[in-house]
């Protein structure tokens, strides 16, 4: 949230934060679940001599965390009253900030792994044809709910 500090006005209220959902580090965790049956194989074959090719199943396994993490790290998502805010990116960060009265339409995607586990993309899609995907988002209803309770809350006030 280090990000959303930075950007909200003194006089802007935080409503609602979204978190990336850890069904990201699913891929990672299947790549380690190879190495550990490669090793078991090669225990119960008696080929303990050649315990490091349950290594290389762990090689894509770090690759995938570490991207996992950084995405993770780097992805944040709010719902102030004012506006909806969304970054992502490390090294490349892109950042929308949208009135809420420049906000089109908030679209969750959900499959159905992610109706199972309640995570899904949100894409943020405002006047002009902007828009943001943002991928494996924790509880993706909550958030676009309280951006749309938000919105009407603007408008009734307007």
């Amino acid at each position: 949230m280090r990000y959303i500090k930075e950007v909200i006005m003194p006089n802007e209220n935080l409503v609602v934060y979204a978190k990336t959902h850890g069904f990201i580090y699913a891929q990672p965790a299947l790549w380690a679940l190879c190495s550990i049956v490669v090793l078991i194989a090669l225990y119960y074959l008696g080929w303990m001599n050649l315990w490091y090719l349950s290594l290389v199943p762990l090689v894509p396994a770090l690759y995938y965390f570490i991207q996992a993490w950084v995405y993770s790290y780097s992805t944040e998502l709010a719902v102030t009253d004012k506006r909806v805010i969304a970054k992502f990116g490390f090294i490349r960060r892109q950042t929308i900030e949208l009135k809420h009265s420049k906000v089109e339409s908030l679209q969750v995607n959900q499959g159905i792994i992610g109706r199972i586990f309640n995570f899904g993309s949100i894409n943020i899609i405002g006047s002009g044809g902007t828009t943001a995907p943002i991928p494996y988002i924790k509880d993706p209803l909550t958030f676009r709910s309280a951006a749309l309770t938000q919105e009407e809350n603007n408008q009734a006030q307007d």
